[in-house]
């Protein structure tokens, strides 16, 4: 599969909390401890058996990214 989505982000499923609608899904990143939560549907996690200990890919697509400092 190829993608044009340049910002990949590998990584190990830590936790999956399904709603009833939605779900989410924690990806602790490879080479840290650094945690990315991904909000997706409840079919899309059941579709792709997503299940911590799992690894995958994190793909960030956005016209915004925002940055915040003290």
């Amino acid at each position: 599969m190829r993608l044009s989505t340049r910002n990949q982000l590998t990584g190990t499923i830590t936790e999956v909390n399904l709603g009833t609608v939605m779900a989410t899904v924690k990806v602790k990143l490879d080479g840290g401890n650094q945690i990315v939560t991904s909000s997706i549907t409840r079919d899309a996690a059941l579709d792709l058996d997503l299940e911590p200990g799992q690894a995958a890919t994190v793909f960030v697509k956005s016209t915004e990214v925002t940055i915040g400092v003290e």
